[in-house]
């Protein structure tokens, strides 16, 4: 479980359509020390904010093109959202973007997604050389 001494504020932020299913919220719900909070406006959402995790929004989840136009683009993370974004927030990202996520932010050293790509590499790596004998633990 979650370390009980530790305050989570999870906040959603999405457009109506696509808000976090309420079975995955009731689930979450059950831990006492987690807050959830619905947004719609990411630039509200990211106040105080300590991590900004960014996934894109998956055009092939939509049953036409025209659902999925109604909210692609909605929110991109740029170099004035990061201006208004806390100094100590970290960015990641499951990557492949696309286009949810300027260019511009790579630089910011708040951007952590190519560091966890990187990461999730080695830790695959590990997971691989466990499953395969050719490491101990």
């Amino acid at each position: 479980g979650l370390n009980s001494k530790m305050r989570i504020n999870l906040r959603y932020c999405s457009p109506d359509s696509l808000k976090m299913p309420d079975d995955i919220k009731e689930e979450i719900g059950k831990c006492d020390t987690v807050t959830q909070e619905d947004y719609t406006d990411l630039k509200k959402a990211i106040q105080g904010a300590n991590v900004l995790y960014v996934t894109r929004i998956q055009r092939e989840r939509f049953e036409s093109e025209e659902h999925y136009k109604k909210v692609e683009g909605l929110y991109i993370v740029d170099g004035n959202l990061m201006k208004e974004a806390p100094n100590d927030m970290i960015v990641m990202h499951p990557l492949p973007r696309v286009g949810e996520i300027t260019e511009e932010v790579d630089s910011d050293d708040r951007a952590a997604y190519f560091r966890q790509m990187e990461n999730g590499m080695f830790v695959r790596m590990a997971i691989l050389s466990l499953l395969l004998g050719k490491a101990e633990c």
